[in-house]
C-alpha cells in the first residue's frame, strides 16, 4: 500500500508545465475526456458552478461555496493554486480532503493511468479528475469547480456548469499584442455551455458577443443584472449591500480585506442566486459570507508587527494590494517580501509596488521552477525607485523582512502565491497576535 508520500512523488512525475495563453493551438481535452470515461465521468454526479476569471476567482469560488454550505447543501470545492499542500484543493464541506483519502485516490488514479493510450495524463489532469472523483465518492450536492487557465481546455472544462462565472478578463498569461482581450475573453468564454446561465462580470461590453457566442441560456452582468452598493471598510474587513435579479441585501458582513472583495461578493451571490432561480434569502447571506475564508489573499496573520499575505500575482492584483493596504496605518514601516513568476513583467510588478512607498523590499526567488530571478527584480526594484535587498530563500525573506519592520510596522508578503505558500509555512496564523 502506497504512502502519501510516494503518492505525491508518482503524482509529480507528470508534466506540471502550465500552458500560455495564446498558444492553445495544441491544446485538447480529448485525453482528459478518456481520463474521466475510464473513471466512470465522475464530474456528471452532481451540478456543478464553474468559475473563472483573471483575478478573484479563488476568493469568489470561496464565497460561492460559503454560501451554498449555508443553504444546508454538501458542497465540495476545486481550487488552484494549492499555498502548502496539495490537500487544499480538494475541499468538502469546508475541509480539506485527509491525508489517507488523498493517498487513496492517487492510488486509483495510478490504477487508471495504465488504461489511457499515448502520452500520459498531465499532473493537472490527474489531480482534476481525482477531485471530480472524490466529489462523487462523498455524494456532494455540488461542486463549486475553479479554473486552473483560461477556461475552454481547462482540464475542469470536461464539466458542464450549470452556472458559469467570469469574473474578470485581465492581462495575465498574454503577450499583450494587439487583440489580447479579445484572444483571453475567448478562451475564458470556453466554460460558457449552452443553457448555462452565464454570470459575466467582465465590464467591457465590446468583448461581451465572444460569451453571448457560447450560448448561454441566461445572461447576467456586472452593474446592470448584479453588482455592490455601497462598500464600506468595517473593523476586520467589509460591510456590503448586494443586489441581483433575486436579491436585494444590505450591510453584509465580510470578513476579508479589500474593495475588491465586495466585487467577488457580489458575482457570489449572483452564481448562487442563478443556480437556485430565486433568492438565496438574507439570512443565509448573512450567515455564508460571514464564514468566508480565502487563505493567501490579503490574508493577516500577525500583529505587533502587523502581517501580511497577498497573493497578488500579475499588476492588478499588486494594484488591489497597494489600495487594501492604504486601509491600514501603522505607526512604523512598511517592509515587503516580494518575489514572483515568470509571464508577468516585473517593471510594472515593482512599480505599481513602489505606490505603496515600502521603507524597504527584500527580494526572494518563488520556489518554483518558473521563478524570476532575483538578480532581474533587482534590476526592476532600482528602475522603480525601491530600496530593495536580496535573500536567498523566502525563508530568509521573512526573517529579514522581521528584523527590519520592528513591531509598530507592517510586513507583507506579496508577488505569488508560490511565495505566500512559502512565507505561510515559516509565519504560522496567529503568530504575533
Amino acid at each position: 500500500m502506497s504512502t502519501l508520500a510516494t503518492s505525491l512523488a508518482w503524482l509529480d512525475s507528470h508534466d506540471n508545465q502550465e500552458a500560455t495563453a495564446g498558444v492553445v493551438d495544441e491544446l485538447s481535452l480529448d485525453r482528459m475526456r478518456v481520463l474521466v470515461d475510464l473513471l466512470g465521468e465522475p464530474q456528471r454526479a452532481y451540478p456543478v458552478i464553474h468559475v473563472t476569471g483573471t483575478n478573484g476567482k479563488g476568493s469568489t469560488a470561496a464565497m460561492i461555496a460559503s454560501l451554498l454550505r449555508a443553504h444546508g447543501l454538501s458542497v465540495g470545492r476545486f481550487s488552484s493554486p494549492h499555498l502548502e499542500r496539495l490537500n487544499e484543493r480538494f475541499e468538502w464541506d469546508g475541509g480539506s480532503i485527509d491525508d489517507e483519502a488523498l493517498t487513496d485516490l492517487l492510488e486509483r488514479m495510478e490504477a487508471v493511468t495504465d488504461l489511457v493510450d499515448g502520452d500520459p495524463p498531465s499532473w493537472f489532469e490527474l489531480v482534476t479528475a481525482a477531485a471530480f472523483m472524490w466529489f462523487a465518492d462523498v455524494g456532494v450536492d455540488i461542486a463549486v469547480v475553479e479554473v486552473g487557465l483560461l477556461g475552454r481546455y481547462d482540464a475542469t472544462n470536461v464539466a458542464d456548469g450549470t452556472v458559469a462565472v467570469v469574473t474578470n478578463v485581465g492581462r495575465d498569461h498574454t503577450d499583450r499584442k494587439p487583440g489580447w482581450e479579445r484572444m483571453i475573453a475567448a478562451e475564458k468564454a470556453g466554460i460558457v455551455g449552452p443553457g448555462a446561465t452565464l454570470v459575466l462580470g467582465e465590464r467591457d461590453a465590446e468583448l461581451e458577443d465572444l460569451f453571448l457566442a457560447e450560448g448561454p441560456e441566461e445572461v447576467w452582468r456586472r452593474d446592470v443584472d448584479f453588482g455592490v452598493g455601497a462598500n464600506r471598510l468595517a473593523l476586520g474587513g467589509r460591510l456590503v449591500d448586494l443586489h441581483t435579479p433575486y436579491s436585494q441585501v444590505e450591510e453584509v458582513f465580510l470578513p476579508v480585506h479589500g474593495e475588491h472583495q465586495g466585487e467577488n461578493a457580489a458575482a457570489a451571490l449572483a452564481a448562487v442566486d442563478a443556480f437556485f432561480g430565486r433568492s438565496t434569502g438574507d439570512d443565509v447571506v448573512h450567515e455564508g459570507f460571514a464564514s468566508v475564508s480565502v487563505p493567501g489573499r490579503f490574508e493577516v496573520v500577525g500583529r505587533e508587527p502587523l502581517v501580511i499575505l497577498d497573493g497578488a500575482h500579475n499588476p492588478d492584483g499588486v494594484e488591489a494590494f497597494v489600495e487594501t493596504m492604504s486601509e491600514f496605518t501603522p505607526a512604523g514601516d512598511l517592509v515587503v517580501v516580494f518575489g514572483q513568476l515568470a509571464g508577468r513583467d516585473p517593471d510594472e510588478m515593482l512599480q505599481t509596488l513602489a505606490e505603496a512607498d515600502p521603507a524597504r523590499v527584500v527580494l526572494c526567488s518563488a520556489p518554483s521552477p518558473r521563478a524570476v530571478p532575483v538578480t532581474d527584480l533587482m534590476a526592476a526594484a532600482e528602475r522603480a525607485g525601491l530600496a530593495a535587498e536580496p535573500a536567498d530563500s523566502v525563508a530568509d525573506a521573512v526573517a529579514r523582512g522581521r528584523e527590519l519592520v520592528g513591531l509598530e510596522g507592517a510586513l507583507a508578503v506579496t508577488g505569488s502565491l508560490t511565495v505566500v505558500g512559502a512565507a505561510r509555512t515559516v509565519l504560522a496564523p496567529g503568530e504575533g497576535t
